[in-house]
């Protein structure tokens, strides 16, 4: 790796930095700015950016990267399976997190830009009646929200649908391949996620038939979860889902290349991409919020090689304590994130919406299919509304 202290007092890019800073080693050398945030410091004679979090009031430290290892480290954060191609906003979070220079915000949006894989995969938004959000949940899989992607092209191993969970609490997601999309298939794969994570009170599901064969039905009574089902015409309640469904999808596509049988394999690794970056609805990353910390991830092993070693360790007591602290604070602020995220989409989505107030006696059209296939829908009635099951 070279002399990466060396190097970093090397580079003109850096040099304002080295100017600014604050103390060398715990000792303080310009007491003027002690208490001012971001500030630089020398540790073991690197450069540090010291930021702290509004929110949770903690410090973190960023490396400062030298000029000629900006575009690899970007390509590491980006490229990489367990980074999964994301967009500007969570590559740039996920570098800030341990990284920072001059420009940093400039350099990742410019390299998101021109990124191949994801121009020619990312599609643009396309457009939507008014958003109703489902109500907070405070407990980890409590509710979560389950469906089906696929069919992808048969891979090596079998698989052409992929099993889509994601819990509502902390954002966390889950992903099993399957081969067929039985209800036999489904109902394993559930349970197969249950087995970790215990047995949730609610399921959220669209109305495939995968979902409302009797086998899950039984496996639903027998362990006590209650089924909610979103409306044929509008599975856009389980945005949620919804949401990773895409992120998968797009994902998948940018990794495959031109061989489709391996798609399977890069499941786990993209998981962990999506679970490692943090969610603008909570202002934390699934896996934090489940855990308590932090993920070591590609980022941090470049990090590591560039410092002298881990951190040191705490003893067992004293991380169990740390550890229920920080998961109760961090519970906390995502449920107020997520109540703010929550109102501020609803604002968003509903412009330019209209609300249809229907009431018992009034005739009404219903997108209906004429055949099994969705595609083939069209407006039939007119039908009398009998009662109106909420506002």
């Amino acid at each position: 790796m070279g002399d990466f202290p060396l190097e970093q007092s090397r580079d003109g890019t850096l040099r304002s930095a080295f100017d600014q800073v604050m103390a060398i080693d715990g000792h303080v050398v310009r007491p003027e700015a002690a208490q001012t945030y971001p500030r630089f410091v020398l540790l073991n004679d690197r450069l540090y950016r010291v930021s702290r979090d509004a929110q949770t009031e903690e410090t973190h430290t960023q490396l400062l990267v030298l000029q000629g290892r900006r575009e690899t480290l970007f390509q590491a954060a980006h490229y990489n399976p367990m980074a999964g191609h994301m967009g500007y906003e969570k590559t740039l979070e996920q570098i800030t997190a341990r990284f920072y220079w001059p420009g940093i915000r400039a350099d990742v949006r410019r390299w998101c830009a021109s990124c191949p894989d994801c121009q020619l995969v990312n599609q643009p938004a396309i457009p939507k009646a008014p958003l109703r959000p489902l109500p907070l949940i405070e407990v980890p899989f409590e509710r979560i929200g389950m469906d089906l992607i696929g069919p992808f092209h048969r891979s090596a191993r079998g698989y052409r649908f992929v099993l889509v969970l994601v819990d509502y609490a902390t954002r966390y997601p889950e992903a099993v391949p399957l081969r067929t999309i039985s209800a036999k298939s489904v109902a394993q794969a559930l349970f197969q996620v249950i087995s970790r994570v215990g047995i949730p009170k609610e399921i959220l599901t669209d109305q495939g038939t995968s979902f409302m064969s009797r086998t899950l039905r039984e496996l639903y009574e027998l362990l006590g979860i209650k089924s909610i089902r979103t409306s044929v015409y509008h599975p856009q309640t389980d945005g949620l889902v919804e949401r990773l469904n895409n992120t998968l999808k797009s994902m998948i596509r940018k990794f495959i290349n031109e061989d489709e049988r391996n798609w399977d394999h890069w499941l786990d690794p993209l998981l962990f991409a999506v679970r490692e970056v943090p969610q603008a609805s909570t202002g934390f990353s699934p896996f934090e919020l489940l855990f308590g910390r932090r993920p070591r991830g590609v980022l941090d092993l470049i990090k590591e090689s560039w410092e002298d070693g881990p951190s040191p360790a705490k003893n067992e007591i004293q991380y169990v304590l740390d550890l229920r602290a920080k998961l109760h604070t961090l519970g906390r602020l995502s449920r107020e994130n997520l109540l703010q995220a929550q109102q501020r989409q609803q604002r968003l989505y509903d412009r330019g919406a209209r609300l249809r107030q229907f009431s018992p006696g009034d005739k009404v059209l219903v997108l209906l299919p004429t055949s099994s296939s969705k595609l083939l829908a069209k407006w039939q009635g007119p039908f009398v509304v009998t009662r109106r099951v909420r506002d």
